[in-house]
């Protein structure tokens, strides 16, 4: 286990208030349970705990905080941080017993350029990020590396795949679990546009019949009223 400390100390006040003043003295509410201690709330250090999160074990870094003049084994369990800044606003740390079995989420990375991408052209697709297993804290791994050069079109990279030290760590995961696969490129077809089959004239829009209605309403008028002038009377010879 690498030495790495959190420095902290006991938290009696509570509320969003004391949750700030904390925060500007570059410190975070924190809450340490699990294992046969009672749960304990404590302020702990902002930027080690922001340095864990940001290391390449994450969240599953094994460290040792301080408080109270002792030190206790633990990792990062759960944490908060603010939506808008990404400024760190609260975190549950666990206690770890060194010779008790422990169930962890590690990170799956792939490397490499699959067969079927570069000769068949498929396109390659991860499906699950990380899986869980179960060991002793000394023995959680950073991440699991996974060269996928050789996936062919239709073909799949499944959590039984992965190099995982049987005697020391248990997969929990199910074991045909698809972490990766290669699949066809999924190409959608446009829909042809409808065409009316009966072969008639669509009917014109009703303002355009109106206007037309309308138009010859008035011609008819103009004639009515031509037609309506008194003949011119003979003149008397």
């Amino acid at each position: 286990m690498a030495d790495i400390i959190v420095q902290g100390a006991p938290r009696t006040l509570r509320g969003k208030n004391e949750a700030r003043r904390l925060r500007v003295t570059g410190n975070v509410p924190a809450t340490l349970y699990g294992g046969k201690g009672e749960a304990l709330a404590l302020a702990v250090n902002t930027k080690q705990v922001t340095a864990i999160l940001r290391s390449e074990s994450g969240h599953n870094t094994l460290f040792q905080v301080e408080f109270a003049g002792k030190q206790e084994p633990a990792i990062v369990k759960d944490w908060q941080v603010d939506p808008v800044s990404g400024r760190l606003l609260h975190v549950d740390l666990l206690r770890v017993a060194m010779d008790v079995r422990m169930r962890v989420k590690v990170p799956v990375h792939t490397f490499g350029d699959p067969t079927g991408v570069k000769v068949q052209g498929g396109v390659f697709e991860v499906v699950t990020r990380e899986v869980e297993v179960e060991c002793l804290p000394a023995d959680i791994p950073t991440e699991f590396k996974v060269d996928v050069s050789g996936l062919a079109l239709n073909q799949s990279l499944r959590a039984s795949e992965l190099p995982i030290d049987r005697a020391k760590i248990k997969l929990i995961t199910e074991a045909n679990t698809v972490l990766a696969h290669v699949v066809t490129l999924r190409v959608e077809e446009e829909k042809p546009a409808e065409v009316a089959a009966t072969g008639t004239v669509p009917a014109e829009p009703e303002v355009i019949k109106k206007g037309k209605k309308e138009v010859e309403g008035e011609e008819g008028e103009e004639g009515a009223k031509g037609g309506e002038k008194a003949e011119k009377p003979e003149k008397k010879k």
